[in-house]
């Protein structure tokens, strides 16, 4: 058996090999380039990302049956200009049993009545529609439509998007007849078939207790005209690779694609919180802290979003802004990689002598664990005894605040925090969330954990395995947990309670500072 799995991210598509004992025998990994053509605008052109995912599949599916450079080398491996290699069990040559796809979710992907592109992809940290959502928010039709869809509203969501497009860009709407997702346009380019899984659809339009769209979400927003653009739903959809897909990717026609659901819940999955009550972070582009539930909770605060699993639904808290503050940061303090910015904060004692970090630096404001499009980040408590040090530490700190905050909105006791992602790799900032959530961390030992997620659906989908949670305890594997200290924890308890003091201070100063903005 080889199975093929697609994590399509924003930045860098990734697509796995795994052999007939499930483990990782090829990886493949493309960049893929984010266009901001105006000030809050973030959009990505459609057929590069489709060219992106037919390269890095068509290198496993070489890779897989021995045919690929570098077909007898060890170990998986994989750069973002595309390196691949294959581990010592390779793939049989007898074919792939069936792809599985995740991507990122939200944003827009409008195609016309052929299936082609009526313009770039828009995607879900895209800003332009903040102000609609602020008028949504402050007039409470944000919080109305939660009670139903249990997701907070967004400016990267679709019924923001579709919004700022009917005004902006009315043409662009008369050429579309449908709007997918990033994982719902691979899908279609490999199938010909033009669906939503239940993850993907579950923001904005779905009524969570019924599992289907609104009309009532629908009307809310003045978006009944968009009925037409929503494509059917089903949960994790199977259909055949056509023949020119199958063509593009090295495969054979008919083989079967499954859509799992959207990154966020496949990364969860393949982390393995499968059961109520498990919890997962992802540290990536988004901080996304998350917790299996078995039903939604709609009469809370609104905040955050709800997602439908195959098996019960994901209680989510995907931040705007993620690693590209620690990006952000090296290129502040002149450092090479997030490797040196670890090594730098540890330098710092806990609290970074007095300096807090408010990590709200995405123009679209924030959107969990509270939503506000106008939020914005800040250093405080500078003066002339701070040094880099203690800039490292303070921005680490804050990211960290920012997943305690996440993890007490999910309303969840998990004994533990499973954690991936790129950040994950930092071994000082683990400590750190160690010792700010006063959970143990566990790392999966898998280099791909979305598409590890995308697997384990895959097998259910296909009848390979009863079940998601049936599959998990064969498939993920866990490193040793990093344990919190008990002196730090404490000292740390304190300091959460300060950090969100702060953010309710600073947060008076978001629309003075959005006016100044328009001034500029």
């Amino acid at each position: 058996m080889a199975i093929i799995c697609v994590d399509a991210g924003t930045t860098v598509i990734k697509a796995v090999g795994y052999d007939s004992t499930g483990a990782e025998a090829a990886v493949a990994r493309r960049a893929t380039a984010v266009s901001r053509p105006a000030p809050g605008h973030t959009e990505q052109d459609m057929h590069a990302v489709w060219a992106a995912v037919a390269a890095t599949v068509s290198e496993v599916a070489a890779q897989l049956n021995g045919t690929g450079d570098g077909a007898a080398g060890g170990g998986v491996s994989g750069s973002v200009s595309g390196g691949v290699s294959s581990g010592a069990n390779g793939g049989p040559s007898g074919g792939v049993d069936f792809v599985a796809i995740t991507a990122q979710g939200d944003g827009c992907w409008l195609v016309d009545a052929d299936g082609e592109p009526t313009g770039p992809a828009i995607l879900w940290n895209d800003a332009r529609a903040a102000s609609t959502v602020d008028a949504w928010t402050r007039d409470g039709l944000a919080t109305t439509a939660f009670r139903r869809n249990g997701s907070s509203a967004a400016s990267g969501l679709p019924h923001a998007i579709l919004t700022w497009l009917r005004a902006n860009d009315p043409a662009r709407l008369d050429r579309s007849s449908a709007m997918l997702t990033c994982g719902g346009w691979i899908f279609a380019r490999m199938t010909g078939e033009r669906v939503a899984d239940e993850s993907d659809a579950s923001a904005p339009f779905m009524d969570l207790r019924a599992r289907a769209y609104s009309p009532e979400l629908l009307r809310m927003f003045g978006l009944e005209w968009a009925g037409r653009l929503l494509p059917r739903v089903r949960p994790c959809p199977v259909a055949g690779l056509t023949p020119e897909a199958a063509a593009a990717l090295g495969l054979a026609a008919g083989t079967p694609v499954v859509m799992a659901p959207y990154d966020i819940a496949a990364t969860a999955l393949g982390a393995g919180a499968v059961e109520p009550g498990q919890a997962c972070a992802i540290l990536g582009t988004t901080l996304c802290t998350e917790v299996v539930v078995e039903s939604p909770d709609l009469e809370g605060p609104p905040t955050g979003i709800t997602i439908a699993l195959p098996d019960g639904y994901l209680r989510a808290f995907p931040t705007f802004a993620g690693t590209e503050v620690v990006q952000w940061t090296c290129r502040l303090l002149g450092l090479n990689d997030p490797a040196e910015l670890g090594e730098l904060a540890l330098l710092s004692e806990p609290g970074a002598g007095g300096l807090a970090f408010l990590p709200y630096l995405s123009p679209a404001g924030e959107r969990a664990p509270f939503s506000d499009p106008l939020a914005r980040g800040a250093l405080l408590g500078m003066s002339f005894e701070h040094g880099r040090e203690h800039v490292a530490r303070a921005v680490l700190e804050g990211l960290t605040m920012v997943i305690r905050d996440c993890l007490a909105a999910t309303g969840a006791a998990p004994t533990e925090l499973r954690v991936c992602g790129g950040g994950s790799a930092s071994a000082a900032w683990l400590g750190l969330i160690a010792d700010i959530t006063g959970l143990p961390v566990r790392r999966s030992a898998d280099a791909e954990v979305g598409a590890r997620g995308a697997y384990l659906v895959g097998l259910a989908a296909t009848g390979a395995a009863p079940s998601i949670a049936g599959a998990a305890p064969h498939h993920v594997r866990l490193r040793d947990a990093v344990e919190p200290d008990p002196a730090r924890r404490a000292f740390y308890d304190r300091a959460f309670e300060d950090f969100l003091a702060l953010r309710e201070n600073n947060a008076d100063t978001w629309p003075l500072l959005g006016t100044m903005r328009g001034r500029t």
